[in-house]
């Protein structure tokens, strides 16, 4: 019954995804309040599959949090869920991924319709760092918030690895608030196989860090140890201090 579950919500995410995109290329014309607003309905229908048929129940916590202006977000990464956890829990903003995901029929398009993303090519190396803080300025200038995945890839619970610099970058160069978010999703939706295991999934906003007098790996430094300090608590696979993805202690 848990596999059945399990397809069934995945179905749920696939098509529910291919016919917002497709709505989303239909309305290429309206407002961008209106492309987002679909982007939420289609978020939030997501939230309540995984709840319908898996018994994913998310609970967000510390929205007192979140500044009045825009910010960049550093997201824990282990799971599909906390991408579109995020556009229904934050105000209007861009992604940092990869240039790939635009290349998805339907979805793909319509993602970089609404979203107004910055894509990056991991090839490009310490470019990718001069190429997001361009391109964070000019986003957080229109009122976009930016969230960031800050280890780079989904990681196994219990494990972070280094924090990328370019999301502190940006909050140093345009002196907005860096709001760290940690989570539990990794704890019943596995980084590989179908099954997803009934629960409660805690998302945690965190104190926003002033970057002011701070240069960004000392913004980064105090995130990430926000971060994985609170997975340990929330997380029953942080028993002990996280092993980082690269193998030094962080």
């Amino acid at each position: 019954m848990l596999t059945l579950r399990s397809l069934l919500f995945t179905g749920f995410l696939f098509a529910s995804s291919l016919i917002a995109g497709t709505l989303e290329l239909f309305v290429f014309w309206a407002p961008h309040r209106v492309q987002w607003a679909i982007a939420r309905g289609w978020a939030f229908s997501n939230l309540w599959a995984g709840k319908f048929f898996c018994g994913l129940d998310v609970v967000t916590e510390g929205t007192e949090n979140l500044p009045d202006a825009p910010s960049v977000v550093l997201i824990k990464h282990t799971t599909a869920m906390e991408t579109y956890w995020q556009i229904t829990a934050l105000p209007a903003q861009t992604w940092v991924l990869k240039k790939e995901l635009l290349m998805i029929p339907l979805f793909g398009w319509g993602l970089g319709l609404v979203l107004k993303p910055i894509t990056i090519d991991r090839k490009a190396g310490a470019a990718i760092i001069k190429q997001v803080i361009e391109q964070g300025k000019d986003r957080i200038s229109r009122g976009l918030w930016l969230t960031i995945f800050p280890e780079g890839t989904r990681m196994p619970p219990g494990e972070t690895r280094r924090y990328g610099v370019s999301g502190a970058a940006v909050a140093r160069e345009t002196d907005c608030m860096v709001v760290p978010v940690a989570h539990n999703a990794g704890d019943f939706w596995p980084k590989r196989g179908l099954r997803k295991y009934p629960g409660r999934i805690r998302f945690c906003i965190g104190p926003p860090i002033d970057p002011t007098g701070r240069t960004p790996k000392e913004i980064n430094r105090l995130a990430q140890d926000w971060i994985e300090g609170k997975m340990c608590e929330i997380s029953h696979h942080y028993l002990s201090p996280p092993k980082t993805g690269d193998g030094n202690n962080k």
